[in-house]
């Protein structure tokens, strides 16, 4: 018995450590996410789920929804409920992109509504109506958008709510909030990278930090010549990589 236990592994004592070298492994299930770089990158191999993803962003619009959209695809049978979206869903995008619009349910709070008052005081309607959602357990994913000002333990609150939630639970946040502590185990840092791409950046994952971030190509929407356009005129628009560049030579 001494020499097995000899053998032993911290991996094998419990599922909750992991080598400070390697990503850690997620104690409960995952999600793809549909992007094999991403995958390989996050613990357990996608999306966590039972556990709050806390994604930061200079604005919306910038690819977050295409990033998320497998994702959701793959769970939305169980519905997938929107708090506070910063503008209404875009049927024909969310169709698009492989969501089920009957499927899919929108929740704004009294301060989004009102508009110039948005953000200026925590709503507190929508962050309990987010906590009752998560431990309903009942929901395939869940998307808020939070405000930067919130009582000291919302966050908190949330990710002990979130352990009763069975798929991924994200939190849209401004790129201010980087510095801020979280209660949540993962963390990314999202920016353009170029026409139809993203950079993704780890900010807090169960292992060693990333050296660089990931540049993940997103089903496009540009047209072919509005792509070509952004390429040639990156000042007019996003940035263009030099392998974006690269491929707009060769054409």
């Amino acid at each position: 018995m001494a020499a097995a236990g000899a053998r032993a592994t911290p991996e094998d004592l419990h599922p909750a450590l992991w080598r400070a070298s390697q990503v850690g492994r997620q104690r409960g299930d995952t999600v793809p996410s549909g992007f094999d770089e991403l995958d390989a990158a996050l613990p357990g191999g996608g999306w966590p789920a039972g556990v709050l993803t806390e994604l930061l962003l200079p604005h919306p619009g910038i690819g977050e929804i295409r990033l998320l959209a497998p994702a959701l695809a793959g769970v939305q049978q169980r519905g997938v409920m929107l708090f506070d979206p910063p503008a209404l869903p875009f049927g024909w995008a969310l169709h698009a992109c492989g969501l089920d619009l009957q499927q899919i349910y929108v929740v704004q709070s009294r301060a989004a509504l009102r508009g110039p008052a948005r953000g200026l005081l925590p709503a507190a309607d929508v962050l309990w109506a987010l906590e009752q959602s998560l431990k309903c357990g009942q929901l395939g994913a869940v998307l808020a958008w939070l405000p930067a000002r919130l009582p000291a333990d919302a966050l908190r609150r949330l990710q002990l709510a979130a352990q009763a939630h069975e798929g991924p639970a994200f939190l849209l946040r401004d790129e201010s909030q980087r510095g801020k502590p979280s209660p949540a185990p993962l963390r990314l840092l999202l920016r353009p990278g170029g026409p139809d791409e993203l950079k993704v950046r780890l900010l807090k994952r169960r292992g060693p930090p990333l050296a660089r971030p990931l540049v993940l190509g997103l089903p496009p929407v540009l047209s072919p010549p509005a792509r070509e356009k952004a390429l040639r005129s990156p000042a007019e628009g996003i940035a263009a990589t030099p392998a974006a560049r690269h491929a707009a030579e060769r054409r």
